[in-house]
């Protein structure tokens, strides 16, 4: 009898514990929000805040998709000038190898890309998509980043061959666009899985306009991706922090990207991406974000 009441009043514990998690401030909407977006795990900030997983899944979901639609409606006639684009690996559910005998799997399954254009002055990132490798990602991708540019830009991407049609179709001739193609050698021994092989040079290949030569780099955006791997926990590697569906993914990335561009300052300027780049005139704090979600 003692076991069986200890037990009810565990489980209404828990029932209160679970109807208060549903219940977030504001001020702790913004501190879920921020610790998601330095990196922190899920479960970790379940630890730490005592708020229930499925709260911070919910509040990741109204999060991301307030800050799809906002960035849509706001990273609009940008001025930017120079355009470094690349894609980012991931997984949804499991890697690709394990697609075929992993339980439960979905058509999104497997290899996820994220494609991201950085501007290499403000560090702005104006445009961004999360699917798969192919020439419809590449094409959908370039077509997003060009309506959202006021004049014309130097471009420059790697070798990746989708880009080549993607950019035509998007922009035609009114871009400055070059490939920059990296050089690889052989992968060390017993460094083959973790390191990636030694870089023997890069070759730069103007295909449209006349692009300064001296500017065709992707150091910033590749950089950035060292940036997304470690503010995102869902891309860093080699953890068990990979999304399980690629909504939930694209939910995520979309935070960070407003993180990104309207909260965090960028130490090149001590200002924000999205101030830097004129999209906004004030420095955001997390509860502007909160604010905004809430809208």
């Amino acid at each position: 009898m003692h076991f069986k009441r200890t037990e009810c009043l565990t489980m209404m514990v828990r029932i209160d514990m679970s109807i208060s998690m549903n219940k977030l401030s504001p001020a702790q909407r913004a501190k879920v929000l921020q610790l998601l977006c330095e990196g922190m795990s899920i479960r970790a900030i379940c630890r730490c805040l005592n708020v229930g997983k499925n709260t911070v899944a919910r509040l990741i979901r109204t999060a991301g998709e307030a800050c799809i639609a906002y960035q849509d409606e706001h990273l609009q006639d940008l001025k930017c000038r120079r355009i470094e684009v690349d894609e980012l690996w991931s997984f949804t559910h499991c890697k690709q190898a394990n697609v075929a005998t992993a339980k439960s799997a979905t058509e999104d399954s497997g290899d996820t890309w994220t494609w991201v254009a950085l501007c290499a002055e403000s560090k702005l990132i104006p445009a961004w998509y999360v699917g798969d490798r192919d020439s419809e990602a590449a094409m959908f991708f370039m077509d997003n980043l060009a309506k959202r540019l006021a004049h014309r830009i130097q471009l420059t991407s790697d070798g990746h061959r989708p880009y080549l049609e993607a950019v035509e179709g998007a922009f035609g001739a009114d871009v400055d666009y070059a490939m920059l193609v990296k050089v690889y050698g052989q992968a060390p021994e017993g460094q083959r899985r973790y390191s990636p092989p030694e870089c023997l040079g890069s070759q730069k290949h103007i295909v449209e306009g006349k692009p300064d030569k001296s500017k065709i780099s992707t150091s910033y955006v590749e950089r950035n991706n060292g940036i997304i791997r470690q503010h995102c926990k869902r891309y860093a590697r080699l953890t068990l922090a990979f999304s399980k569906k690629i909504e939930m993914h694209t939910y995520a990335f979309a935070l960070h990207t407003m993180y990104h561009n309207f909260v965090k300052i960028h130490s090149a300027h001590k200002l924000t991406p999205a101030m830097a780049a004129g999209v906004t005139g004030k420095l955001w704090e997390m509860g502007d974000l909160v604010a905004m979600i809430e809208e």
